[in-house]
């Protein structure tokens, strides 16, 4: 039976380069809310030697991401899981891009789980986002979620509340959007130990700021990580899909409950770059 590779946003970005460094014996599933995005991604992994298919998803609604399930194990055993979707400031307001970014990973891993055997791996895409907030903020915010599973209206009215103290709308949606990639990364290293009694390994990645449409879209406001990385500029797409796809890889078998930060430095040059 013929191994499967998901990745939801996979259309575009960084979920599409991820695709691009997969091995050619693994069928890949690519996710996403635009056909016609992800249509052209198959048509280009197709003329170079992919077997893929695309499949419209919306990770913020749970009976999309159980179908995506469902279809992904329909065609061989699902042995990767690149949750790669989500959306920025500039592209949704608060309660949105907690739904998007929070509860579709929640959504992701759940369903996925069920359908997963050991020796599989599910890697959440988080974001350098998550370390920018004041630790005692993250600390006190970070007590809501656990109700992500339980209660989603009290998850996201307790987060939303903190995201209420920014300023302009666009300092309201990035402190949901810095609370929704901080627990993703909480998350996967909560699913990692459950799960982990199976034999699926969990673990997240943070990227920086990448120069894809999203991270283009975020330039203006994120530039200033642009001098505080080693390099001092945005990373590439395609250096995202190696680092992505070698995490993803069930070969590092070794590496789960953590967060892989792969940001350039920027998180630290905060330190170093005086």
């Amino acid at each position: 039976m013929a191994n499967v590779v998901v990745i939801t946003g996979g259309g575009s970005g960084m979920g599409f380069e991820t695709a691009k460094f997969m091995p050619k014996d693994k069928i890949i599933v690519l996710s996403g809310r635009t056909v016609s995005k992800l249509e052209n991604a198959v048509n280009i992994l197709t003329e170079l030697g992919f077997t893929a298919y695309a499949h419209a998803c919306d990770t913020s609604d749970r009976a999309s991401v159980r179908a995506l399930a469902e279809y992904a194990a329909s065609l061989g055993t699902v042995k990767n899981v690149i949750n790669a979707a989500g959306m920025s400031p500039n592209m949704a307001g608060g309660e949105k891009l907690l739904r998007v970014n929070a509860l579709g990973t929640v959504y992701v891993n759940q369903e996925f789980s069920k359908v997963m055997s050991a020796g599989s791996v599910i890697c959440d895409i988080s974001s350098n986002s998550a370390y920018s907030l004041p630790g005692f903020l993250t600390k006190l915010a970070g007590k809501n979620y656990k109700y992500a599973e339980t209660d989603e209206a009290k998850f996201l009215a307790g987060l939303l509340k903190f995201a209420k103290l920014a300023k302009t709308d666009y300092q309201k949606a990035g402190f949901a959007y810095a609370l929704s990639k901080n627990f993703v990364c909480w998350y996967a290293r909560k699913c990692a130990f459950e799960y982990g009694k199976r034999g699926i390994r969990v673990v997240s990645l943070s990227p920086g700021l990448i120069a894809t449409d999203m991270g283009k879209l975020e330039e203006k406001e994120g530039g200033y990580l642009i001098p505080l990385s080693a390099e001092e500029r945005m990373g590439r797409p395609e250096e995202l899909g190696y680092a992505i796809a070698t995490v993803a890889d069930e070969r590092n078998g070794y590496l789960a409950g953590v967060d892989v930060l792969v940001d350039g430095g920027s998180t630290n040059g905060k330190e170093f770059k005086k």
